[in-house]
């Protein structure tokens, strides 16, 4: 199982930046899809996160109202989209599947089986 995440790149602050994240040879639709990050000297954490059917979302508190998942089943592809950046935000960015299997949205990096290689994300003030 691949996942490759794409997307990445430098930005000046209250730019927007669209993360991608496609995969081969699982059943996407069967998995719930999250995106990490981590910066440098910190713990990876979890930005936000969707379910298999795309109904339910789940945001981090510094994202919320400026970064938007999505996902589309029929392409196998989950989008991470960031508008009004911060340089807070730079990190390296990780997409993860679930795998199949779990009915609950996994909001912990424990509970994703598969992911990508990341994608470098830096914002300038």
């Amino acid at each position: 199982v691949q996942l490759q995440a794409s997307g990445g790149g430098l930005v000046q602050a209250g730019g927007s930046l669209r993360l991608s994240c496609t995969t081969s040879r699982l059943s996407f639709r069967n998995n719930h899809m999250g995106w990490f990050r981590q910066a440098p000297g910190k713990e990876r954490e979890i930005v936000a996160a969707i379910e298999w059917s795309g109904s339910i979302t789940y945001y981090t508190d510094s994202v919320k109202g400026r970064f938007s998942i999505s996902r589309d089943n029929a392409k196998s592809t989950v989008y991470l989209q960031m508008n009004s950046l911060k340089p807070e935000d730079t990190a390296v960015y990780y997409c993860a599947a679930s795998g199949s299997g779990i009915s609950w949205l996994p909001l912990d990096e424990d509970h994703y089986a598969y992911w990508g290689q990341g994608t470098q994300v830096t914002v300038s003030s």
